[in-house]
């Protein structure tokens, strides 16, 4: 880990359980491969971007980092702090200070707000639980956070459904940004509006990373987002990373067959150009049952028998660009 990075993730792992319920008890029958050794690192004012298809492991990546789920085995690193070292064995208020630097924006603003309280109440209420900010300055502090995401001061006596979508994604933004963060995971913050509004997030989220220095983990199946927005991506696949890279060269001049497959699927808004979209054949295997080798193998045009024997690493082959894929 080196001084400019933020977050390090070390072959982090979780699997989930399946059981069989009987009569009387239950038995463990299988293992979701949720998340398979993964590492990577976030540095500083990064936005680094998590990409894939449904059902890969981004979301739980996310989690695990977050400490809101409890990892199979791994390390994550928050300012060379061991954060699961730090849960297990912290006190309260130690807790309250790491959640305080690492905050969550939810995907869907429709339920993520609770529909009873007011917009003062919501953004209000991380005051009310880390006791950071004294009472008396909590109307402040609220009317400036509503000003940071784009609101206005009559705002806060509203209730949530008063709101449009983009409007409560704003509201979302803000009561992430009560405690004061320096590190924001956007799980898919725009993928439940409109075209014309992920743009204003996005760039509601490119001038806080400026004014404030935070930090971000943007994870998206959307790659038109994601290149908008990321310095660094990262694919994954079922549970792995098969390739990371500076954005630039990740959509310039993708390594592995998955990655190429994802950014040839992105729509071209010009109804004369040729399509050049890859058909990837037969479906997702099953992270209850992954293939040998490279889980990729079983849909990948170029797979040789080496790919269905061993595992490929993820090496760098060309500076600050990393792929798993045999050559």
């Amino acid at each position: 880990m080196t001084s400019r990075d933020l977050i390090k993730v070390e072959k982090l792992v979780k699997y989930f359980p399946i059981y069989s319920r009987g009569v009387l008890f239950k038995k463990e029958v299988g293992l979701v491969h949720a998340v398979d050794k993964i590492t990577f690192s976030i540095r500083r004012n990064e936005t680094f971007g998590l990409v894939g298809e449904s059902g890969c492991g981004k979301t739980t990546t996310a989690r695990l980092i977050l400490n809101l789920v409890e990892p199979t085995s791994g390390k994550v690193f928050f300012e060379e702090e061991n954060v699961f070292d730090k849960f297990q064995s912290a006190n309260r208020k130690e807790k309250l200070e790491l959640r305080r630097k690492m905050q969550l924006v939810f995907q869907n603003p429709y339920g993520s707000l609770d529909p009873r309280m007011t917009v003062f109440d919501i953004i209000s209420e991380p005051f009310v639980i880390h006791k950071h900010v004294a009472k008396s300055q909590w109307k402040e502090n609220v009317y400036k956070l509503l000003e940071l995401v784009g609101l206005e001061e009559y705002h806060a006596e509203r209730y949530p459904h008063e709101f449009s979508g983009g409007q409560r994604q704003r509201i979302c933004i803000a009561r992430a940004l009560a405690v004061e963060p320096q590190f924001l995971v956007a799980d898919e913050p725009v993928s439940s509006l409109d075209v014309s509004i992920r743009a204003q997030i996005l760039n509601l989220l490119g001038e806080l990373q400026e004014s404030i220095g935070l930090t971000y983990l943007y994870i998206s199946h959307d790659l038109s987002s994601v290149r908008q927005i990321s310095h660094r991506v990262a694919v994954m696949y079922l549970g792995e990373i098969v390739e990371l890279a500076d954005t630039d060269e990740l959509f310039k001049e993708p390594l592995h067959p998955y990655t190429e497959a994802l950014i040839r699927a992105v729509p071209i808004p010009d109804p004369k150009a040729k399509s050049m979209k890859i058909v990837l054949p037969g479906e997702v295997p099953s992270p209850i049952n992954p293939p040998p080798g490279c889980r990729f193998h079983p849909r990948c045009p170029r797979a040789k028998l080496l790919c269905k024997e061993e595992k490929p690493g993820l090496f760098e082959v060309n500076p600050n660009h990393l792929v798993a894929c045999h050559p």
